[in-house]
């Protein structure tokens, strides 16, 4: 992997113009993981206004000695690069903002406040060699696969209280384990977080939930004491058992939806409707032992998930999808006991758009009981019943000429001429749809109104089979898409 010539190109110009550079951060911590990374930081001793001089096309607009540079590249991954001039940052009294940000004089003091040992790494570009400024160890921990906080941990969190939960992101996403006087500060200090944005939050927890690791993140959360600031309504399910349909408690059930949704690579409604699908379920429980029951979590859950998503200030347009789909979790269906009217309503009541994504909270749901098999006979012939009756019907409707218009061209009144002739024009466009068209349909029904009663009657009722014959088809290749034959 190699550094992109945009990123040489400003930290080139920057020693040009007599001030130090490097590459520093996350860029650095996935560039030495063979990694490629999101974007790139550089941070300089050049003071802002000296940044901007040397590239004038570039933006400041924020109180964290942060210029944005534009570089016309090509890569839309390139074209806005950061620069920051060394700081240091003094109390934080709120535990999420420093109190002021000032100048630092060097790049190991700027090192000196970040956050973890492994974004505390930063590369010196000399020529065509590359040189690794590395003052806490980064690379080792990097090597072991170690999350540990740069100097005191509980010093560390007390500046920004996000970092605990970005800890438990890296360790999650890197698949790294958090060093133990990192995880224990975090367990003694995890109430810190209620001093967080919820937005902050919610961003944190999204980069968990689509990390190939989300169930173990989600634990991981659970075990260090920070679960219960995001969302505690998922450790009320520890501990509670279920009935004979499932083999883990409420919580270790949502954990293995989870689980599945993301081997699965379901996307982000799916994951979060798969861990919250059942958070109703300790709230409603009735009984204890294999006749337990959970009657209506579904619906007490959709209220749950709805108070949850908005209390981490999710989208209006997210919090409704999540909500429909654990609002709809539990729908009911069994070949020959429920029919096609009952299926377009549950369409209607979760989106015909959103079908897919409630089959895979489904799924999830199963696997996560601890059955074998996520798609069964019976869910595999709901999938052909929503794939026919979301298909066009075959009707006259179809066509680009009305009644109206034969009664009109013909002069006469309404009658089962009108139907036979509409039926006889459907057969020609199922034969040939390019006729489907009001100019040449109107010529046929001129031809067709001269025919007799009886050579009229004859050719609709041939155009009939027809349709019969598409409709089965048409349905026949459905079947076999699904495996329902």
């Amino acid at each position: 992997m190699t550094i992109p010539k945009e990123v040489k190109n400003i930290i080139s110009k920057l020693k040009e113009a007599g001030f130090e550079a490097f590459i520093v951060g996350g860029c650095v911590r996935d560039f030495l993981c063979e990694t490629e990374p999101k974007d790139w930081d550089i941070t300089t001793n050049a003071k802002p206004e000296e940044i901007q001089k040397v590239f004038p096309d570039s933006f400041y607009e924020n109180n964290f000695l942060t210029v944005t540079v534009r570089t016309k590249s090509k890569n839309l991954k390139l074209q806005e690069i950061e620069i920051t001039t060394y700081r240091l940052e003094a109390k934080y009294s709120d535990k999420r903002h420093p109190d002021e940000v000032r100048f630092a004089k060097t790049i190991d003091e700027d090192l000196a406040r970040r956050d973890f040992t492994v974004n505390a790494i930063a590369v010196n570009i000399k020529g065509a060699k590359k040189e690794i400024i590395d003052p806490f160890l980064g690379q080792k921990d990097l090597k072991n696969k170690i999350i540990k906080t740069v100097g005191n941990p509980e010093e560390r969190f007390s500046e920004d209280a996000l970092r605990m939960l970005r800890a438990v992101r890296f360790s999650t996403t890197l698949g790294f384990q958090i060093e133990e006087s990192t995880a224990k500060a975090i367990e003694k200090n995890s109430i810190w977080l209620k001093e967080i944005s919820k937005e902050r939050i919610r961003d944190e927890f999204l980069k968990i939930i689509m990390a190939d690791g989300a169930a173990d993140g989600i634990e991981l959360l659970r075990k260090l004491g920070l679960l219960k600031y995001i969302i505690p309504e998922i450790e009320e399910g520890y501990g509670v058992s279920q009935n004979k349909h499932h083999i883990y408690d409420c919580y270790w059930h949502s954990i293995k939806a989870l689980e599945y949704a993301v081997k699965k690579k379901f996307n982000m409604y799916v994951r979060i409707a798969s861990l919250l699908h059942d958070i109703a379920k300790p709230r409603v429980k009735a009984g204890e032992g294999k006749e337990s029951t959970f009657y209506n979590h579904e619906i007490v859950g959709a209220k749950m998930t709805f108070e949850i998503l908005n209390r981490l200030k999710f989208s209006k347009k997210d919090v409704e999808k999540i909500t429909k789909l654990v609002r709809y979790h539990l729908f009911y269906y069994n070949v020959d006991e429920v029919g096609e009217s009952s299926v377009r309503r549950l369409m209607r009541n979760i989106g015909s758009e959103n079908m897919e994504e409630l089959l895979e909270v489904r799924y999830a749901d199963r696997i996560g009981s601890g059955v074998p098999k996520a798609e069964p006979y019976k869910l595999r012939h709901l999938k052909y019943i929503i794939d026919k009756v979301s298909q066009d019907p075959i009707s006259v409707k179809m066509l680009k000429v009305s009644g109206n218009d034969v009664v009109n061209i013909l002069k006469i009144q309404p009658g089962p001429k009108i139907g036979q002739i509409l039926d006889i024009l459907l057969g020609y466009v199922l034969d040939d749809p390019k006729k489907n068209e009001k100019e040449i349909l109107e010529k046929e029904i001129e031809k067709l109104g001269k025919l007799e009663e009886k050579k009229l009657k004859s050719l609709a009722e041939k155009s009939k089979e027809e349709k019969v014959k598409i409709e089965t088809k048409t349905d026949q290749i459905t079947k076999k898409k699904y495996w329902v034959m």
